[in-house]
């Protein structure tokens, strides 16, 4: 007699499946723009002014990181 280990449920159509992937894609486009945006606003800034927000320009990288991606 065989038994059954693993069941799998259905998880909707081809098309639907698509549509979650192009979503998907799309979520990440905006965070790597966001992503990129911060970048290029907090390397605008002077040291002294970086340093006015508490910051330095080795912060830089992981704040937009934070920004786009930890925070959304």
């Amino acid at each position: 007699m065989a038994a059954v280990n693993h069941i799998t449920a259905h998880k909707g159509s081809l098309a639907a499946n698509g549509l979650g992937l192009i979503d998907e894609m799309k979520l990440k486009i905006a965070r790597y723009r966001l992503y990129r945006e911060t970048l290029n606003e907090l390397s605008a800034l002077s040291n002294r002014e970086l340093a006015d927000l508490g910051l330095n320009r080795s912060m830089i990288k992981r704040l937009a990181y934070q920004a786009a991606y930890e925070n959304a």
